[in-house]
């Protein structure tokens, strides 16, 4: 049996409270290897690239483009595998193992 993972809005960048989505590289249903980029956010003063740090299935966005999202919320829920029942809620799952980048 797999896990299900959340990917939440980093605290990348000092000083940041909130990030924007700026564009899904993916659609529910999609598989990410790990280093494939996920999602890309904009801070007010810098683009923070979000690549994968494990394998996983991306399984629902709850976060749309154009969105601002404050520090600690929920972008996105990932499983190991596509079958895996979703819980009602992020709240528990463990964070999806991203590597961040500045750009």
């Amino acid at each position: 049996m797999g896990m299900i993972y959340r990917l939440s809005v980093p605290a990348a960048v000092p000083g940041v409270e909130e990030v924007r989505v700026l564009e899904w590289h993916g659609e529910a249903g999609t598989v990410f290897a790990p280093g494939d980029l996920i999602v890309e956010l904009e801070t007010h003063k810098a683009v923070v690239e979000a690549r994968a740090g494990q394998a996983g299935v991306l399984r629902e966005i709850k976060s749309a483009a154009g969105d601002w999202c404050g520090i600690g919320s929920a972008l996105a829920m990932f499983s190991d595998t596509a079958d895996e029942a979703l819980p009602d809620g992020p709240d528990g799952a463990p964070d999806l193992v991203i590597e961040f980048a500045i750009i």
